[in-house]
């Protein structure tokens, strides 16, 4: 497939699965306004690619004005995980600029049984550097669908908390910067089916660490199977999972929280 052909696929072919539900988060949740500079985050995996293609696509048949740059952190991949990233970007016509960090093996010396949480956090804020450093004012990160439904999962049975993945959140850190997840109503099936249409390989994760111990990220593959099981009995779960964040009754919570105030339903109980 040549270039012209695998981004016709997104409009055409992947028309419902991908290309619709993508205008559709970008208009709902008002992920990209006029003059915005716009950092494309790309790991080497098929969602990140994926966004790339799609926010090409948006620039140049939309009718707002914005920039985007490419940027991929290299923070100790293995040389043909990299050269993997860079042939894809060359054969999908993206403008990479690579930059190299040791994000791997600091965060492995800092926590070598659990570095995962450490090197996420890390990653983010070279990531939010470099943009920055590039004028930009918002980083484009590619989750899914499934990675927001996955996430309230795991927030509940393992965190004790009704949390999500949200669609753009403003940076504690970076003063005027803002993430976005163009991808956010693209469910994870569409995408593989997009790579395998267009007969595209991507690295499925280039991290050192998970190279070696399959077990760091075994709560999130436990959701997916979780959700999988959800799925035979009913074809809606997926979609009334990620609804349950959209329509909470205030009046059937126990107690909830806004930043460090609290509140309980106790609060204004005898009131009603």
């Amino acid at each position: 497939m040549s270039n012209k052909e695998i981004e016709r696929s997104i409009i055409k072919k992947f028309r419902k699965d991908i290309w619709a539900p993508f205008v559709k988060g970008i208009n709902d949740y008002k992920l990209i306004q006029e003059n915005d500079r716009i950092a494309v985050c790309i790991s080497g995996g098929k969602d990140s690619f994926l966004l790339a293609k799609c926010l090409q696509e948006i620039k140049r048949h939309g009718k707002m004005h914005f920039e985007l740059k490419f940027i991929a952190m290299d923070p100790g991949y293995k040389s043909e995980n990299l050269a993997k990233i860079i042939e894809n970007a060359k054969r999908l016509e993206i403008p990479l600029d690579v930059f190299k960090t040791d994000v791997f093996a600091v965060s492995q010396k800092l926590n070598a049984q659990k570095p995962c949480y450490i090197c996420a956090r890390m990653r983010r804020g070279y990531l939010y550097s470099k943009a920055q450093e590039l004028g930009c004012n918002k980083i484009a990160l590619g989750h899914h669908f499934d990675d927001v439904i996955e996430t309230i999962l795991l927030s509940m049975l393992y965190g004790g908390e009704v949390k999500t993945m949200m669609p753009k959140l403003h940076s504690d850190n970076y003063m005027g910067m803002e993430l976005i997840r163009p991808l956010y109503l693209i469910k994870e099936e569409a995408i593989i089916n997009w790579a395998k249409y267009n007969n595209l390989q991507f690295i499925n994760c280039a991290c050192l660490l998970t190279d070696s111990n399959k077990d760091l990220d075994s709560k999130r593959l436990e959701m997916k199977m979780l959700i999988n099981n959800f799925r035979k009995t009913n074809p809606y779960i997926e979609q009334n999972i990620f609804k349950s964040v959209h329509n909470i009754n205030l009046n059937t919570i126990i107690g909830y929280h806004k930043g460090d105030l609290k509140h309980n339903f106790l609060d204004d109980y005898d009131s009603n």
